[in-house]
């Protein structure tokens, strides 16, 4: 691979022709560079496609080639990322329906709008590869209709799939109304009864770990109930049945489902397995009592669950915040609470609280102000990459917290050139820091030079366009590949320089 020539496909700042020498000179590392500039014209991105068909794809499916630019016999890729587009032409659809390769027959099932033809083509297709894709992405009528395909992999696709009726996902839970499958994966390649060791050393055995069949088709079976409990087309009523059942992980399907009743809330709630109550306790569809059962809970999972929880009453954030270990984001109770709310969490006397408010970015002045004062590192350092910041309260943060807060700081959208010169200074060096002032927008030569010795901010400092250009020259022969990339890429290089390595190719 050349990484000069790779970084130099993806300048933006590289010249319209030097851009058509590239193409004439591409490989598919190359081509998959200059496939991805957003200044591609249409005339350069045909050009493109002629030298490396592999970048047909990715041009289609981003709109840069119309269907008079692709020969699907030629160009099989592009042609369906077309057809998934919705831009194809419908005989490339009859094309390659009877294309012999089963990838190219699986992405065709998966594209929308085909003509009835090819759609009964696909449900009658030889692998089941091609039918199962077709199942997951069909309209109502065909989805109901293969619901009842004698493989049962086949209807695990269906159970999955958002458009089929919820009849007919209603009777994929029991398999009452449907005829008995009669095939699955595990049985169309093993003697049953068997069961797939975890363990399995065979190279060429791509059945999921655990699967078995003793007739019944059973492991494909349970991944069919358990895609029609993750379905939000499924009634409600069809799988309220599955709170008592023996399986954990469709018991754990079904405490995700936004349209629980209460009483089956509850009994969710006495769960043995930790995860369904996590994930019981983020569900929406909780009401204020069983929150506050489950915030009696001792499992980590579920008081991380019942925190990310919209509904959850702030008092019990307050309770959840000091060990929920929740971390640097912002919860959705927070995220909606009213501007009074707001204040009587910045006055919170637990700092975790103060520190999960600092994560909002709409706040006003005078609290995020207030914020950025606190006595406490982790409210601070939550508040620090909030923009509007001013410069002197920036470096009070650094001054009364040091390396603590110094990467959130040199992250903050206003941070001065200055500043980011001081914080690339700051001994010991914070790595992070460095690593956030390299891709600052505002940081300058000096600092960007203090930033290159650091070994994994050095590939991001390459490119960033402050970096004086005779610098980015020498970083062309680093050691290191992805500083060569980058300091390619880089829309300070001078034109003369591009100019003379696309020549040198």
């Amino acid at each position: 691979m050349n990484h000069v020539l790779c970084g130099l496909a993806a300048n933006t700042a590289l010249s319209s022709e030097l851009v058509d020498r590239l193409i004439a000179v591409a490989d598919a590392d190359i081509a998959a560079d200059l496939a991805g500039r957003a200044d591609l014209s249409h005339a350069q991105a045909v050009a493109l496609v002629s030298r490396a068909e592999e970048s047909a794809e990715r041009l289609a499916y981003e709109g840069r080639l119309a269907a008079a630019d692709i020969d699907p016999a030629a160009q099989p890729h592009a042609a369906l990322a077309l057809l998934h587009e919705g831009v194809g032409r419908p005989e490339w659809a009859r094309l390659l329906a009877a294309d012999p390769l089963v990838e190219h027959r699986e992405k065709l099932a998966a594209c929308p709008g085909l003509p009835p033809d090819v759609v009964e083509s696909l449900a009658t297709d030889s692998d089941i590869r091609v039918v199962a894709e077709l199942a997951l992405w069909a309209a109502p009528d065909v989805a109901a209709r293969l619901a009842g395909h004698p493989h049962a992999a086949v209807r695990r696709a269906v159970a999955a799939n958002e458009a089929t009726p919820s009849a007919v996902l209603a009777a994929l839970t029991t398999g009452e109304g449907l005829p008995p499958a009669r095939q699955c994966l595990v049985c169309d390649r093993e003697e049953t009864p068997f069961v797939h060791d975890p363990q399995c050393a065979r190279l060429d055995c791509d059945l999921p770990p655990g699967a078995s069949c003793d007739g019944s088709h059973e492991s494909t079976m349970h991944d069919t109930q358990q895609a029609v409990l993750r379905n939000p087309a499924t009634p409600t009523e069809a799988v309220i049945a599955f709170a008592d059942h023996p399986s954990t992980l469709l018991r754990w399907a079904l405490a995700a489902r936004p349209d629980l009743p209460s009483e089956v809330c509850g009994r969710l709630a006495a769960d043995g397995t930790p995860g369904v109550r996590a994930d019981l306790a983020e569900n929406p569809a909780i009401d204020e009592a069983l929150i506050r059962v489950l915030a009696d809970d001792h499992g980590h999972e579920v008081r991380r669950g019942l925190a990310h929880n919209p509904h959850v009453p702030l008092d019990v954030l307050n309770d959840l915040a000091g060990d929920a270990k929740i971390g640097a984001t912002l919860l959705p109770r927070i995220a909606a609470a009213s501007p009074v709310e707001v204040e009587e969490l910045a006055k919170s006397a637990n700092p975790a609280v103060r520190m999960l408010l600092a994560q909002r970015r709409d706040l006003p002045t005078a609290i995020r102000d207030a914020l950025a004062t606190d006595p406490d590192a982790k409210v601070v350092k939550s508040i620090a990459g909030h923009p509007g910041l001013s410069e002197a309260l920036l470096r009070t943060m650094v001054d009364r917290h040091g390396a603590r807060v110094l990467a959130k700081v040199a992250a903050n959208p206003d941070a001065t050139p200055v500043l980011l010169e001081d914080l690339a200074q700051h001994q010991p060096p914070v790595q992070k820091a460095l690593r956030e002032i390299a891709r600052h927008r505002n940081a300058t030569a000096p600092a960007l030079l203090a930033c290159l010795a650091d070994k994994r901010a050095r590939p991001i400092a390459a490119g960033h366009p402050a970096l004086p250009p005779p610098v980015i020259v020498e970083l062309l022969t680093d050691t290191d590949w992805q500083v060569v990339e980058a300091a390619a890429a880089n829309p300070s290089l001078p034109p003369a320089v591009m100019s003379d390595l696309v020549a040198q190719r």
